[in-house]
């Protein structure tokens, strides 16, 4: 049966309740089978899935193939590398992922301004095609959202080889009061373009996940660049306001203040 009837199939084999159940969701649920497997076409996107996960993992970052000449212009992208010095080593290493090297680290003091209200960051981490993906339309949200707010923002900066560890040396050397990197997830079977902003108040060398927050699973079918760029806004004048971050912070819905 060709794989187009063999979906039409599917369907038909749905109710219109649950077909809406199943547009809601990217989790593959009520696919039906074939005897006592998946049927020819579930098999052939869980095997599509899991390849573009796998290559997810191992693409390398560059920054004109990932965002284009015209936007790293525009938002005067540098990039800088952490101590693991090449892919295999960044994933047998996450420690070397955690720090930058020192060449990164003298182009980060020149070229970046220190106590900014606001430092934006963005790591490559386990999906390079979730950072080129969801940061062309995020960044430019949230750039605006804190010029309306009076904040002061730092320069971008597009980590390579990065961890969210990361985050307690950009406060070490640049000292913001909230920092945010869009990172890319760890890629499933759902999608292998899914973001995380993990945000921290004043990161330092101490610091662990408690200490950070995080709003996650920005992609299409998730929290879309709109509602993430407001929520990130919000939750970042809530870190201003409170003083810190972490598990004592909990995230609210109320206006940027």
């Amino acid at each position: 049966m060709a794989d187009g009837a063999n979906k039409s199939l599917v369907a038909a084999d749905l109710s219109d309740h649950l077909q809406k159940i199943r547009a809601r969701t990217p989790a593959r649920i009520l696919m039906g089978r074939a005897g006592a497997a998946y049927r020819t076409n579930v098999q052939l996107e869980l095997r599509e899935a899991h390849a573009a996960a796998r290559d997810a993992v191992r693409d390398e970052l560059d920054l004109l193939r990932a965002f284009g000449g015209e936007f790293v212009r525009r938002w005067e992208l540098f990039e800088a590398q952490t101590r693991a010095t090449n892919k295999d080593e960044y994933l047998l290493r996450p420690d070397l992922g955690r720090g930058f090297d020192a060449d990164s680290r003298l182009k980060i003091q020149e070229s970046c301004a220190r106590g900014c209200d606001l430092q934006i960051v963005v790591g490559d981490g386990l999906s390079v095609p979730a950072a080129a993906r969801q940061v062309p339309p995020l960044l430019p949200l949230i750039c605006a959202g804190a010029e309306s707010a009076g904040w002061k923002t730092g320069r971008t900066i597009v980590i390579r080889y990065c961890r969210v560890g990361i985050l307690n040396e950009i406060g070490e050397l640049l000292d913001p009061r909230v920092v945010v990197l869009l990172i890319g997830e760890r890629p499933g079977l759902a999608t292998a373009e899914s973001l995380s902003a993990y945000m921290a108040y004043r990161p330092r060398t101490h610091h662990t996940d408690s200490d950070r927050n995080l709003i996650s699973n920005i992609h299409a079918r998730g929290v879309n660049s709109r509602d993430a760029a407001a929520r990130i806004l919000r939750l970042a004048a809530q870190l201003m306001n409170a003083g810190a971050s972490g598990y004592t912070i909990k995230e609210n819905r109320h206006v940027l203040s």
